[in-house]
């Protein structure tokens, strides 16, 4: 069986076995989404738990929509393998690395990717997340805080991360995202200087704003290509240091 119910708020879909001991499962997703490619994201998500984890569920699972972000195995292994899966399901790796050959990151490319693979722009930015030798982030904001956020392999070996789920973090005031800007301003992105977004380096930020929930973003952030040396990360925290003497000194004064 597969099919859409009322679920509740926050929960993505559900892999449960039918209670008359048959031996047979459904694939549910929440009803309420809207979004064709969540929904498609969600029934391939709960195909993977129903194909590699039904056996050691029996009683079946409950998913998040912050489980469909968890990409991590060694935080949360089954959902990571879920997604995983769903991903290499829907977006075929050598046709998906064929789309991106040769084309600047940007979000416009990520929104071709969600509506060539039927998914949604989370689960497109994620796939390629996984992939890149880029330093990237995605940051999920909701009502003004960062909601998840994930870091790309090269960016986490710089230990540049935020720990979203563990600590409550406002979005950065001076960010996009914090600013409700328009869509093409959003789209393009910005270049903020180091000291807006996480870690003492510059960043172009590219953020969305969700068309069903305007309190939902989700921002792309892009690092330089090569993480700054101890020596660099040192000079730059001094010049942020004697940056924030001197405005305070000037706010004395003035």
């Amino acid at each position: 069986m597969v099919g859409g119910l009322d679920l509740s708020k926050g929960v993505e879909g559900m892999l449960m076995p039918r209670r008359d001991g048959s031996g047979e499962w459904g694939i549910i997703y929440n009803d309420t989404i809207r979004s064709p490619g969540r929904r498609n994201f969600t029934l391939a998500h709960e195909l993977g738990h129903y194909l590699l984890h039904r056996q050691t569920n029996p009683n079946g699972l409950e998913c998040t929509n912050r489980n469909m972000a968890d990409w991590d195995e060694g935080r949360n292994g089954i959902e990571a393998e879920a997604n995983t899966f769903a991903s290499y399901l829907l977006m075929p790796l050598d046709d998906f690395r064929e789309q991106i050959k040769g084309r600047a990151i940007y979000i416009d490319l990520m929104t071709d990717l969600a509506d060539r693979y039927a998914v949604s722009l989370t689960a497109a930015i994620l796939k390629w997340m996984t992939i890149t030798d880029k330093r990237a982030m995605i940051v999920v904001g909701k009502e003004g805080f960062i909601d998840w956020a994930w870091s790309s392999e090269p960016l986490l070996k710089s230990g540049v991360f935020y720990r979203a789920r563990q600590v409550v973090t406002e979005l950065p005031p001076d960010s996009l995202a914090a600013q409700e800007v328009d869509w093409d301003t959003g789209r393009h992105g910005h270049h903020h200087p180091a000291g807006v977004w996480l870690g003492s380096e510059p960043v172009h930020e590219m953020t969305v704003f969700s068309p069903s929930n305007d309190q939902m973003t989700i921002s792309l952030l892009i690092y330089p290509d090569r993480a700054p040396s101890r020596w660099e990360m040192a000079e730059l925290e001094e010049e942020q240091t004697v940056d924030t003497f001197d405005k305070f000194m000037d706010g004395r004064t003035g």
